[in-house]
């Protein structure tokens, strides 16, 4: 007949609501880990796919030559009727000098045009790169700033991108490329967009 005997089952939902916030993240952590470990990061999805490339022309690298001739900087024009690789790359980047020789190595492919953005570096330190570990770029436009490179949805150096014939972005590789993503997925991704008239 006490009052304290009436109110014994309070608690309990107290508890529940208290517990309920961890629950919940904790069913969010899990999910996040779930996305991180599934999937390639190299593959992240890009906006772009099936768009136009972005209209910014660049400037060339200052004193940057290749076979005795002025490398020239980048404009719109230079995405139509050849399929294209735009390599985005840093002298300050370390994983853009793992991927200097098979980039060297894609060059060779007479079909494609392999064409760099420098992102966020200083002409000299970007001639002294090249110098190094040689040039495979047909154009290479400076973004100094690096605001070019956003409008091209770049999250960090290094990233690849393949343009089709109609100047359209077609596919995007996040990180280097090496060996092995350059024959597993690279190349199919450039025959197709050989392929396509």
């Amino acid at each position: 007949m006490s009052t304290t005997a009436e109110n014994p089952t309070p608690a309990k939902p107290r508890r529940l609501i208290v517990l309920l916030p961890l629950v919940i993240f904790l069913a969010l952590a899990a999910l996040f880990l779930y996305r991180l470990g599934s999937g390639d990061p190299s593959m992240l999805p890009s906006a772009l796919i099936g768009r136009p490339v972005p209209d910014t022309p660049l400037p060339p690298i200052a004193g940057l030559t290749r076979y005795g001739a002025t490398v020239p900087g980048i404009s719109s024009a230079d995405f139509k009727d050849t399929v294209t690789v735009v390599n985005v790359w840093a002298s300050w980047c370390v994983p853009c000098r793992d991927e200097a020789p098979v980039l060297m190595k894609l060059a060779r492919d007479k079909r494609i045009r392999l064409i760099g953005i420098n992102y966020k570096d200083d002409p000299a330190n970007a001639r002294s790169f090249i110098s190094r570990f040689g040039n495979p770029y047909a154009a290479v436009g400076a973004d100094g700033s690096g605001r070019s490179s956003i409008e091209w949805g770049v999250y960090g150096v290094p990233e690849n991108f393949v343009i089709g014939r109609d100047g359209r972005i077609a596919f995007k590789l996040v990180g280097p490329v090496t060996e092995g993503n350059l024959e597993a997925v690279l190349k199919p991704q450039l025959e197709k967009a050989l392929a396509a008239r």
